[in-house]
């Protein structure tokens, strides 16, 4: 244990990232990466956290922001839910705290959107409670490095790596040992082909020493993808366009798009011209253009989309709850980033 913390501690002195969020122990600020970082790639993340930072400096400014401010700022990130859970909690700590961000696990816990590791993460960091945040790169490290093939999505698995994430915790500086742990995992101790060769871990791991690095940490369920075919129509009436808001607990909640027709299964260009969409039904339209299929790669699903290009040749309005949207206003709502490409390509 000694040999692997004295490792851990040198190694990330001369290897550390500098991170804005390492510059704070402000919990505002380091929820904020944590809750960005997840699922987002550090590099990506970082213009991120500046914008909304600046945008949002405090707690009490993001709880006023109205919903799609906070949606707009984020999009292009995915995983919107994580946007809204971090609206609506800082409302609560506003509401419930006084806009001050809570001090103890117990209280972060609760807080929506912040499971075990991001409380650990903030408890850490920010308070220095001696809390083990185990994410993906913690999983990682300490299966190779002690040779632990108990699944890690199981959960004894769970339970296990925990127990010993407590052990090898130091209690005297908690925040530092979680980042070092976890910038080891980012960097060092790597998915696919880590430099095992150069890691200053090399003579105590096990993996590395049995030759199972490639084979560590294990699963036991595999994510599997469902396709969808997502038929979006770009309904233009002179500088116009129409767009609707995406409400239902699906994936792009509160976000806006083009009107849509969703098939169980792939259409082709003359089974696309026979639906009669009901925002369609009983207008003069004049078809474009068909986009190129895009394929949108999600954690659960694949997205298959295509763009139906199509003008009202009449001046009445199209009763639904669909929204009329000057071209030039398009920027300003937030949208999935699937049809950010396809607006890029349609210069929109």
């Amino acid at each position: 244990m000694k040999n692997f913390t004295t490792i851990l501690y040198n190694w990330y002195h001369q290897n550390k990232r500098q991170l804005p969020w390492r510059q704070t122990r402000d919990p505002y600020k380091i929820w904020l990466s944590e809750i960005i970082l997840q699922q987002t790639r550090v590099t990506q993340g970082i213009s991120y956290y500046t914008r909304f930072t600046e945008q949002f400096q405090t707690i009490k400014t993001l709880a006023a922001a109205d919903e799609d401010e906070v949606l707009k700022l984020w999009q292009g990130l995915g995983y919107y839910s994580r946007a809204r859970n971090l609206h609506q909690t800082a409302q609560t700590i506003v509401k419930k705290y006084d806009g001050i961000f809570p001090d103890n696990y117990p209280q972060i816990l609760e807080l929506k959107g912040i499971g075990p590791y991001t409380a650990a993460a903030i408890s850490s960091i920010s308070f220095s409670l001696p809390y083990p945040a185990v994410d993906g790169n913690v999983y990682r490290v300490l299966s190779r490095y002690f040779n632990i093939d108990t699944p890690i999505d199981s959960t004894k698995g769970k339970k296990d790596f925990q127990t010993l994430a407590e052990e090898l915790l130091d209690h005297n500086n908690p925040g530092l040992h979680n980042q070092a742990l976890m910038e080891f995992g980012a960097l060092q101790c790597v998915p696919k082909s880590p430099d095992c060769p150069n890691c200053p871990m090399l003579s105590f791991c096990l993996a590395a020493n049995k030759r199972k690095v490639d084979q560590l940490p294990v699963k036991e369920k595999k994510t599997r993808q469902r396709n969808r075919y997502f038929y979006f129509y770009l309904i233009e009436q002179k500088n116009f366009i129409y767009l609707e808001k995406r409400t239902k607990n699906d994936i792009w909640k509160n976000l806006y798009q083009l009107p849509l027709v969703e098939t169980d299964y792939e259409l082709n260009e003359d089974e696309i011209l026979k639906q009669q969409p009901v925002f369609l039904q009983n207008k003069k339209a004049i078809f474009i253009s068909f986009s190129e299929k895009k394929k949108h790669i999600l954690s659960h699903q694949i997205i298959w989309a295509r763009v139906i290009r199509i003008e009202i040749t009449n001046n009445t309005h199209i009763n639904t709850s669909l929204m009329q949207v000057n071209k030039k206003d398009i920027s300003k709502f937030a949208v999935p980033r699937l049809l950010e490409l396809f607006f890029d390509e349609l210069n929109l």
